[in-house]
């Protein structure tokens, strides 16, 4: 028997008895004398003692101990004299009769501590020891917990878990697809799954009117900290539902686990248009923790009549006078900072990321006086105008930026979420969740001159806005919705189309032939034939979610073995390349 008890399990109530342990050596302290050992497992750690007055053999075993090793002992448990009330078995320790090394260890290339010494790429090509350490171990157990908690939620809403394929077919539309070659069907390929969208709706069609699923996803696109080329979705989809149906159950879920997990209660999500979301906040994703929400003081965008009051000057500021947009917020009590502040926060926006091409102050001075990088353009009186618009108070700080109105919004989205960084305001303790709703359906791509889906092309129309396809195709606003948390966007769904007449229209209105709808989506065209309920569903990013609730702001945290920022397995050395037969087999060319 390797264990009797785990080293996380023993207090006082196993007094006196004799237990056998077994895990790894976390670190040894040869005091002359005596001898104490911590030994570690996944569920805490053991203090092991060894006497001088104890078996030589036994003492000369001890010795020869060094971090990581793994052992087996056998002994009595005793009260601790020097008692450590950080860990749940600090009112005992072992008193060891018998020592067995199960295996040697090397010298770990880092220090298997909760706070290491190792850099984030040595930790990932030794993940095997990283996920010794308590910070990720006890990242991965709480994934653990909360996929259980989903499942308890769904099953008791009557879903089912269905599993769908993972070789499937490689369509247009969306993010790169990772394609797979066939050896049996020479010059063809399958696509791994970016979601299980077509499948999941087919089941609709099938009469499964309740399915989830936590199923591995893949995207080739840039990575970066909530990206990764392999990701876990809790993909659900229902039939006979509206989108509030969709709505309530799944915020039903979000509140079910922050109480089951965090231990917190919500009231009701609030819910934002996407319009708003854009004018207030310049995301579709917006973090509505703290306020700082835009005021637009030109929008050349709007009509007349319902232009932001401006107060221009002879001499107006050139940049603004161009600008199609200007547009700023108020950052409460910072009208203290200094130049080299305000020139650090220029260079934050003017960053290539960024790719403003500067920043406009005023501040709203204690005294009530008022002093801004263009006060030789504007009067006094005009300056003040300024700060009643952004409702301003002595000790506050406007900043200001001018340009194209999608770009300029996006640009002061990043100043927002910095100043929310350097004000403390973004407190990964607090959450507040939102639903934001009413996305356009469709969105124009300059490179390609058309239009394409905003979220994908199986997204039902409003069914008011249904005349406009022909007429004004960028107005239409689509029946779908996003759960956002703390500026992340957690989830995202839609009402599908369910009407082959409609999913037909749809399909040219994104650029496809009828023969190449035929060609990609044929199958389901067909099964909206033979009877398709109204369905519609949502996708929540698992890893995401789980970060969230850890308080992380990457998702590799979250993930056993997650790969690197170029899409790289550093532990296994992955993607790498195959021999000649095996290219052979799959009648794939060498390009060099």
């Amino acid at each position: 028997m390797h264990r009797t008890h785990t080293c996380g399990q023993l207090t006082l109530s196993q007094l006196n008895q004799q237990v056998t342990l077994s895990g790894w050596v976390q670190k040894s302290r040869d005091l002359g004398g005596t001898t104490f050992i911590d030994m570690r497992d996944r569920y805490g750690i053991t203090q092991l003692v060894i006497n001088s007055d104890d078996d030589e053999t036994l003492r000369t075993k001890s010795r020869e101990l060094g971090r990581e090793f793994v052992i087996k002992v056998v002994g009595q448990v005793v009260e601790r004299s020097n008692k450590n009330p950080k860990i749940s078995t600090g009112d005992i320790e072992i008193r060891v009769s018998n020592l067995e090394i199960l295996n040697p260890a090397k010298l770990p290339p880092f220090m298997i501590e909760d706070e290491t010494d190792g850099g984030e790429e040595l930790r990932m090509k030794y993940r095997y020891l990283d996920l010794r350490r308590n910070p990720v171990r006890n990242n991965l157990i709480l994934r653990h917990k909360m996929a259980q908690e989903i499942r308890k939620y769904l099953d008791a809403q009557d879903f089912l878990e269905v599993e769908t394929p993972v070789l499937i077919k490689s369509t247009p539309e969306g993010a790169r697809d990772f394609v797979v070659p066939s050896r049996m069907n020479a010059g063809e390929f399958y696509a791994l799954p970016q979601s299980p969208q077509t499948f999941k709706q087919l089941l609709m069609v099938s009469g499964f009117d309740r399915y989830f699923q936590i199923v591995k996803c893949f995207r080739d696109e840039d990575l970066r900290a909530d990206r990764q080329p392999e990701f876990t979705q809790i993909d659900c989809e229902m039939a006979f539902i509206e989108q509030e149906d969709i709505l309530n159950l799944f915020e039903g879920l979000t509140r079910h686990m922050f109480k089951t997990i965090k231990g917190l209660e919500f009231n009701d999500f609030p819910r934002m248009l996407y319009a708003d979301a854009m004018r207030l906040y310049g995301s579709d994703k917006p973090d509505i923790r703290f306020g700082m929400e835009f005021v637009e003081l030109k929008n050349n965008t709007l009509p007349k009549n319902q232009q932001p009051q401006t107060w221009k000057s002879e001499n107006e500021f050139p940049v603004f006078a161009n600008a199609q947009m200007v547009v700023g917020i108020n950052a409460k009590a910072c009208a203290h900072y200094t130049r080299k502040q305000l020139d650090e926060l220029t260079d934050f926006v003017k960053r290539q990321q960024i790719g403003a091409t500067g920043l406009i102050y005023m501040r709203h001075n204690d005294d009530g006086s008022i002093k801004s990088s263009v006060d030789k353009f504007y009067t006094e009186l005009e300056l003040k105008n300024w700060a009643i618009a952004f409702n301003s108070q002595p000790g506050d700080l406007l900043l200001i930026m001018a340009g194209q109105k999608d770009k300029v919004r996006k640009q002061l989205n990043e100043l927002r979420l910095e100043m929310g960084n350097r004000l403390a305001l973004r407190d990964k303790n607090k959450f507040a969740p939102l639903w934001v709703i009413d996305f356009p359906l469709l969105e124009w791509d300059e490179e390609s001159e058309r239009y394409h889906a905003m979220h994908h092309p199986f997204t039902s129309p409003k069914p008011e806005d249904i005349d406009m396809l022909d007429t004004n195709p960028g107005e239409v606003r689509a029946n779908a919705y996003d759960l956002v948390i703390n500026g992340t966007e957690i989830g995202g769904g839609s009402i599908r189309i369910h009407d082959k007449t409609l999913q037909s229209l749809m399909f040219k209105h994104l650029g496809f032939t009828p023969d190449e709808a035929q060609k990609q989506f044929g199958f389901l065209l067909e099964a909206f034939e033979y009877g398709a309920p109204p369905h519609g569903g949502i996708a929540f990013g698992f890893d995401r979610l789980v970060s969230i609730f850890a308080g992380l702001d990457s998702i590799r945290d979250v993930i056993a073995f997650p790969k690197n920022n170029s899409g790289r397995d550093v532990m296994i050395d992955s993607p790498s390349t195959i021999d000649e037969k095996q290219m052979k087999e799959l009648s794939i060319k060498t390009v060099l």
